[in-house]
């Protein structure tokens, strides 16, 4: 990892900087007397779990926090090549803000325009910035398409963000902020929810680029498994105060803090409880088909189709967990929506002695009650307008019509490790380990036989990550459910899973026990994952 010089005045150089939200004696102050700088083409990762204040600061930077709500105590100071920046005039922050300092969001699908080609967004910033006409404008977009390695970027021009996986999504966001050349790029979260192998292919690319272009690089992240392979020095926060920094050999070798220590410590960890011997089989997928048609014309004619799941087979026992693991585009989460019956497929999902693809929508209701799924996003999967307690207790109204149901709520939510006074609280009052609990509690106050979790943990800190999978141990031990688990994240399949399916492509490459995946598979495919998930983790948590 290659040191940058540090005889130039900071790009960046914050100084105590204080965050506050609301006015008066009612004021919250989420961001404490930080001091930070960022040296010229130098790279600085900013971590710390989720609530820390890393995205407040790194939003403070472009002064795009919402004032007036939000403000700054007068002591407080960004400068930027030696431009202040707090409370400068707006006219002076717009031609900074994506020409000089540029963002990348944790999110692409919801900062990307559904309604815009992800060409057309690109456009947008060549013409708004750089004043280019849209001929050299949709040239330079293809240009930046391809320096970020999208895959015919001519063709991917015209393409909706929907279109993409969420690694070429993250792609376009960096082409989107590299797109006039900036001094900073402020990386929040880029890599959370992408899988090991695309996240290390953007690493890369990240590096490449800041190579080529020279810009620094504040990387934010609550992932300390990816920082030491591009940060040369880290700053460690914790309720909105830095704990510590120093260079990113320093920090990982030997911290001073107990936070940082704890933060290096935390990875998920432990075995799943061995299952019956006399086990029935609960779930049978046989020869599972989801095909996508391609239409193109005027007419729409079907020309191809997307082979999303192709013939797939497995069981699920009573009490053991599957995991479901592969890149993004593999086909995981299509073939747990089929299982659901959420999208049409074709072959057998043969269910506690009933073949639910057989089922009309009526039939199925009963069966919805048995089978329920925890999605990746709890901020996005609960609603915005329903208390916890409605939210949890929805599906038991809806599917069991009960009298109890406040008591049934207030079991589920104590299971999951809520206090019941929560339940007339709303989704944005919960971190997002406590809103996944939320998520876990609404599936398991029906009792369910099965449930599909689809990415549970992707987007959480580690010490969070480790609490869910503990979570739901504790409640396949104690209601012998069944777990079919999908995620990118070996780490956590192997704490998790007794029996592991590789996917790509549609198909499955590989089957098999924990053990033997990990130790002794044989596939080029399951070794290259395995591999890219190591290399982080021994690479980056190397400590006494």
């Amino acid at each position: 990892m290659e040191t940058r010089p540090q005889d130039q005045p900071p790009v960046i150089e914050i100084k105590n900087l204080d965050v506050f939200f609301g006015h008066g004696e009612s004021a919250n102050q989420v961001v404490k007397s930080v001091n930070l700088n960022i040296n010229p083409g130098e790279t600085v990762a900013l971590i710390g779990e989720s609530g820390s204040g890393k995205s407040v600061t790194a939003l403070s930077i472009l002064q795009l926090l919402p004032y007036p709500l939000a403000a700054h105590s007068d002591t407080s100071s960004i400068r930027f090549q030696g431009v202040e920046l707090v409370n400068e005039k707006e006219s002076v922050l717009r031609k900074i803000r994506g020409n000089q300092i540029s963002m990348i969001f944790q999110e692409p699908m919801t900062s990307l325009n559904p309604l815009h080609t992800v060409g057309k967004q690109i456009v947008e910033v060549l013409t708004l910035h750089k004043g280019l006409n849209k001929t050299l404008a949709k040239k330079r977009a293809i240009e930046l398409l391809d320096l970020v390695k999208i895959p015919d970027p001519q063709g991917r021009f015209d393409s909706y963000p929907h279109q993409l996986s969420g690694g070429q999504r993250q792609r376009v966001m960096i082409a989107m902020a590299l797109a006039n050349d900036p001094k900073v790029l402020i990386a929040d979260e880029p890599t959370t929810a992408v899988d090991v192998t695309v996240q290390a292919q953007l690493l890369e690319l990240l590096a490449e680029l800041q190579q080529r272009i020279g810009m620094s690089i504040l990387f934010i992240t609550h992932d300390l498994r990816v920082v030491k392979k591009i940060a040369q020095r880290v700053y460690v926060m914790k309720s909105g105060e830095i704990v510590e920094s120093g260079t990113t050999d320093s920090v990982f070798s030997t911290p001073t803090h107990e936070y940082t220590k704890r933060l290096l410590s935390s990875q998920p960890s432990g075995t799943p409880d061995a299952i019956a011997s006399d086990a029935k089989t609960l779930v049978a997928i046989k020869d599972v088909k989801v095909w996508f048609p391609i239409k193109r014309g005027i007419f729409r004619k079907t020309i191809g189709h997307i082979k999303a799941v192709d013939e797939v087979s497995f069981d699920i026992k009573e009490g053991e967990t599957v995991g479901l693991v592969g890149e993004s585009g593999s086909g995981k989460s299509s073939l747990g929506q089929a299982i659901l019956r959420l999208i049409s497929c074709e072959g057998s999902i043969h269910f506690q002695d009933q073949e639910l693809n057989s089922l009309s929508l009526k039939e199925l209701r009963p069966f919805r009650r048995l089978i329920q799924v925890v999605f990746q996003d709890p901020f996005g999967s609960l609603s915005p307008r329903m208390t916890i307690g409605q939210i949890v207790g929805e599906g038991l109204n809806l599917l069991e019509n009960i009298q109890d149901a406040e008591n049934a709520v207030d079991q589920a939510l104590t299971e999951v490790g809520l206090d019941v006074s929560m339940k007339n609280r709303y989704p944005h009052e919960f971190s997002g380990g406590q809103r996944q609990r939320i998520a876990i509690a609404r599936a398991l106050i029906l009792k369910p036989k099965l449930i599909i979790l689809d990415e549970p943990t992707s987007a959480l800190d580690l010490s969070i990550q480790s609490q869910i999978i503990e979570l739901l141990r504790s409640l396949q031990r104690k209601y012998s459910m069944s777990y079919l688990f999908i995620s990118h994240d070996l780490n956590v399949i192997r704490a998790l899973c007794h029996q592991i399916i590789v996917m790509k492509d549609g198909k499955f490459v590989e089957t098999g026990s924990s053990q033997e995946i990990f130790e002794q598979s044989k596939n080029a495919y399951t070794r290259a994952l395995i591999d890219a998930s190591i290399d982080i983790v021994t690479s980056n948590t190397d400590q006494p």
